[in-house]
Protein backbone atom coordinates (compact mmCIF):
# COMPACT_ATOMS: atom_id res chain seq x y z
CA UNK A 1 0.00 0.00 0.00
CA UNK A 2 2.71 2.58 0.75
CA UNK A 3 4.80 1.83 -2.83
CA UNK A 4 1.01 2.26 -4.36
CA UNK A 5 0.86 5.79 -2.48
CA UNK A 6 4.72 6.28 -3.02
CA UNK A 7 4.50 5.88 -7.11
CA UNK A 8 1.54 8.37 -6.95
CA UNK A 9 -1.75 6.24 -6.93
CA UNK A 10 -4.74 7.63 -5.10
CA UNK A 11 -6.89 6.99 -1.93
CA UNK A 12 -9.61 5.03 -4.17
CA UNK A 13 -7.34 3.41 -6.23
CA UNK A 14 -4.83 2.33 -3.45
CA UNK A 15 -8.37 1.18 -2.06
CA UNK A 16 -9.73 -0.42 -4.86
CA UNK A 17 -6.71 -2.46 -5.99
CA UNK A 18 -5.06 -3.65 -2.73
CA UNK A 19 -7.61 -2.80 0.16
CA UNK A 20 -10.45 -4.75 -1.34
CA UNK A 21 -9.30 -8.06 -2.48
CA UNK A 22 -7.79 -8.51 0.48
CA UNK A 23 -10.75 -7.68 3.04
CA UNK A 24 -13.38 -9.60 0.96
CA UNK A 25 -12.40 -12.53 1.91
CA UNK A 26 -12.62 -12.06 5.48
CA UNK A 27 -15.79 -10.30 5.26
CA UNK A 28 -17.54 -13.04 3.34
CA UNK A 29 -16.83 -15.27 5.84
CA UNK A 30 -17.67 -13.91 8.59
CA UNK A 31 -20.80 -13.10 6.89
CA UNK A 32 -21.76 -16.61 6.34
CA UNK A 33 -20.70 -17.52 9.59
CA UNK A 34 -23.20 -14.98 11.36
CA UNK A 35 -26.11 -16.75 9.34
CA UNK A 36 -25.40 -19.54 11.47
CA UNK A 37 -25.66 -17.95 14.28
CA UNK A 38 -29.10 -15.52 13.51
CA UNK A 39 -30.37 -19.26 12.89
CA UNK A 40 -29.64 -20.64 15.95
CA UNK A 41 -30.64 -17.14 17.71
CA UNK A 42 -33.83 -17.10 15.85
CA UNK A 43 -34.38 -20.37 17.24
CA UNK A 44 -33.10 -20.43 20.83
CA UNK A 45 -35.60 -16.96 21.45
CA UNK A 46 -38.60 -18.77 19.63
CA UNK A 47 -38.28 -21.63 21.80
CA UNK A 48 -38.22 -19.39 24.60
CA UNK A 49 -41.28 -17.31 23.43
CA UNK A 50 -39.86 -14.42 22.63
CA UNK A 51 -39.26 -14.73 18.76
CA UNK A 52 -41.79 -15.36 16.30
CA UNK A 53 -45.20 -15.69 17.58
CA UNK A 54 -46.96 -19.20 17.24
CA UNK A 55 -49.15 -18.10 14.24
CA UNK A 56 -46.18 -17.97 12.17
CA UNK A 57 -44.17 -21.41 11.81
CA UNK A 58 -40.43 -21.02 12.99
CA UNK A 59 -38.27 -24.47 13.69
CA UNK A 60 -37.72 -22.78 17.29
CA UNK A 61 -41.51 -22.35 17.85
CA UNK A 62 -42.38 -25.68 16.46
CA UNK A 63 -40.37 -27.25 19.47
CA UNK A 64 -41.98 -26.37 22.39
CA UNK A 65 -45.12 -27.06 21.22
CA UNK A 66 -44.54 -30.86 20.81
CA UNK A 67 -42.77 -31.77 23.56
CA UNK A 68 -45.66 -32.52 25.36
CA UNK A 69 -46.40 -35.10 22.73
CA UNK A 70 -42.94 -36.45 22.67
CA UNK A 71 -43.69 -40.12 23.92
CA UNK A 72 -46.14 -40.54 21.22
CA UNK A 73 -45.08 -38.57 18.17
CA UNK A 74 -41.39 -38.27 18.83
CA UNK A 75 -40.85 -36.90 15.02
CA UNK A 76 -42.79 -33.78 15.70
CA UNK A 77 -39.30 -32.99 17.77
CA UNK A 78 -36.55 -34.88 15.90
CA UNK A 79 -37.58 -32.99 12.53
CA UNK A 80 -37.15 -29.39 13.66
CA UNK A 81 -33.94 -30.10 15.45
CA UNK A 82 -32.57 -32.15 12.49
CA UNK A 83 -33.27 -29.19 10.16
CA UNK A 84 -31.93 -26.61 12.66
CA UNK A 85 -28.90 -28.68 12.98
CA UNK A 86 -28.43 -29.39 9.50
CA UNK A 87 -29.12 -25.52 8.30
CA UNK A 88 -26.28 -24.35 10.95
CA UNK A 89 -23.43 -27.43 10.10
CA UNK A 90 -24.45 -26.65 6.05
CA UNK A 91 -23.67 -22.46 6.64
CA UNK A 92 -20.54 -23.71 8.87
CA UNK A 93 -19.03 -25.73 6.35
CA UNK A 94 -19.92 -23.31 2.93
CA UNK A 95 -18.35 -20.72 5.74
CA UNK A 96 -15.13 -23.01 6.08
CA UNK A 97 -14.97 -23.48 2.36
CA UNK A 98 -15.04 -20.10 1.72
CA UNK A 99 -12.88 -19.14 4.02
CA UNK A 100 -9.91 -21.58 2.74
CA UNK A 101 -11.00 -20.54 -1.25
CA UNK A 102 -10.73 -16.92 -0.66
CA UNK A 103 -7.31 -17.19 2.12
CA UNK A 104 -4.60 -14.52 0.91
CA UNK A 105 -2.30 -15.60 2.58
CA UNK A 106 -2.78 -19.46 1.62
CA UNK A 107 -1.52 -19.78 -1.74
CA UNK A 108 -1.36 -23.24 -3.36
CA UNK A 109 -0.80 -25.48 -0.57
CA UNK A 110 0.11 -28.98 -1.29
CA UNK A 111 -1.72 -31.66 0.93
Amino acid sequence: MEAARAVGASGPRVMLRHLLPHATGPIVVHATLMVATAVMAEAALSFLGFGIQPPTASWGNLLPASVSALETTWWLVVFPGLAIFLTVLAVNLVGEGLREALDPRAGRRSR
